[in-house]
C-alpha cells in the first residue's frame, strides 16, 4: 500500500511538472485584416512575447473576426474565453465607461502629436484605469489614423450627406455626428460592413483607408473624401484576472513586448494608411476628393453641435481636459 501511495505521489509530481512546462496561451482576437496596422502589430507582439519569454508564452492571433464580432468580443474577454483584444475605443461605452467616447468627437485631435499627448499622458492612463472594475486591464493604446468618408456620390459639403444611409460603429457620438449632417446612421459590426455596402444596405461609411482597402470597401464606393474628420484608435486590453495571475517575471516580459509592439505600431500606422489610399487610387474604382480649407471649415462648423449634445454624456471635465491638452 505504501509503495502504491509513493508511486501515486511521484506520478502527481510528474504531471504537475509537465503542466508547469506547458506554455501559457494568450488568445488574441481582433476584427480587422492581418495587413492593417492593428493586424501587423498583433503579429509583432506575438513574435516578441514568445521570444522574450523563451517560449513560456504562446500567443495565438485570430484576425478578421474569426472568433468574435465587435459586439461579442468584450464579453468573451470578461468571461475568459479570450485573454487579449484590441477593440476600437468606442467599444467601451456599452460597458459604462462613456469617457472613451471623447475619442470619437469630430476634429478633437488636430494632429497625431496632440493625440499622443493624451493617450501617453495622465488622461490616457486614467481612462485605462476606469476599465479595471469591469475585469479588464488596459495595456496600451494602438493607433490607426484619421478617418475618411465614402459614398456613391461626392461628399464635399455637409449638405451632401442629407438622407444617406451611413454605416457607423456602435457609438452614440458617431450616431449624433451623422444625424447633425442629415444622414441616417446604421451601426453595423465591422465584418458586416463590406457586404452591406455591396448590397446597398448602407450607401456610405467612414473609416481609415487601410480598413477600407483591406476589406475591399472601395470596390463598391465610387467616391472617397479625405476629410480626416475623426480618429480611429484602439486599446490593447487583457482579462484582469488572467493578467494578475501571471508570474511577475512573465508579466514584465510581456509588458516589454507590448511596449516594443506599440512603438512599432505607431511607426507603421500612417505609412499603411498612405499606401492603402494610393492603392485605392490606383484601383480606379473610386474618385478621391480632398477638402479645401473652406470646406474643412464648413464641416467643422456643421459638426460642432455634436459637442453640445455629447459633453454631458461623456463628461464635460474629460472633454475640456482633452481640449486643454491638445491646445484647443
Amino acid at each position: 500500500m505504501q509503495i502504491k501511495t509513493i508511486a501515486a505521489v511521484l506520478l502527481a509530481c510528474a504531471a504537475n511538472g509537465a503542466w508547469a512546462q506547458a506554455p501559457i496561451v494568450i488568445k488574441f482576437s481582433h476584427v480587422v485584416a492581418p495587413d492593417t496596422p492593428k493586424g501587423r502589430a498583433a503579429e509583432r507582439f506575438k513574435l516578441l512575447a514568445e521570444q522574450m519569454t523563451g517560449g513560456r508564452v504562446k500567443v495565438e492571433v485570430y484576425p478578421n473576426s474569426q472568433l468574435y464580432k465587435d459586439r461579442e468580443e468584450l464579453e468573451a474577454l470578461q468571461l475568459g474565453a479570450v485573454q487579449m483584444l484590441a477593440p476600437s475605443l468606442a467599444k467601451f461605452s456599452p460597458l459604462g465607461v462613456k469617457e472613451f467616447e471623447a475619442f470619437d468627437l469630430p476634429y478633437i485631435f488636430p494632429s497625431k502629436q496632440a493625440l499622443y499627448a493624451v493617450t501617453e499622458g495622465r488622461i490616457g492612463r486614467g481612462l485605462l484605469r476606469k476599465l479595471e472594475p469591469k475585469g479588464i486591464t488596459g495595456l496600451a493604446y494602438w493607433d490607426n489614423g484619421f478617418k475618411v468618408m465614402s459614398a456613391n456620390k461626392p461628399l464635399l459639403e455637409p449638405a451632401d450627406f442629407r438622407g444617406l444611409r451611413m454605416r457607423i460603429q456602435a457609438s452614440k457620438v458617431l450616431d449624433v455626428q451623422m444625424r447633425v449632417l442629415g444622414a441616417q446612421p446604421l451601426a453595423l459590426a465591422f465584418s458586416e460592413t463590406a457586404p452591406a455596402l455591396r448590397d446597398g444596405v448602407v450607401e456610405g461609411t467612414e473609416n481609415t483607408p487601410s480598413n477600407m482597402f483591406t476589406q475591399r470597401m472601395h470596390e463598391s464606393q465610387k467616391h472617397l473624401t479625405v476629410s480626416n474628420h475623426g480618429y480611429l484608435g484602439y486599446a490593447v486590453i487583457v482579462n484582469k484576472k488572467f493578467w494578475d495571475g501571471l508570474p511577475g517575471a512573465i508579466r514584465r516580459q510581456l509588458e516589454r513586448a507590448m511596449a516594443e509592439a506599440t512603438a512599432y505600431e505607431k511607426t507603421i500606422a500612417q505609412r499603411t494608411n498612405d499606401a492603402a489610399l494610393e492603392s485605392i487610387r490606383r484601383a480606379g474604382t473610386t474618385t478621391i476628393h480632398t477638402l479645401s480649407p473652406q470646406q474643412q471649415a464648413d464641416w467643422r462648423r456643421a459638426m460642432q453641435p455634436v459637442y453640445t449634445q455629447m459633453e454631458t454624456r461623456i463628461g464635460k471635465d474629460v472633454v475640456q481636459a482633452i481640449r486643454r491638452e491638445v491646445g484647443h
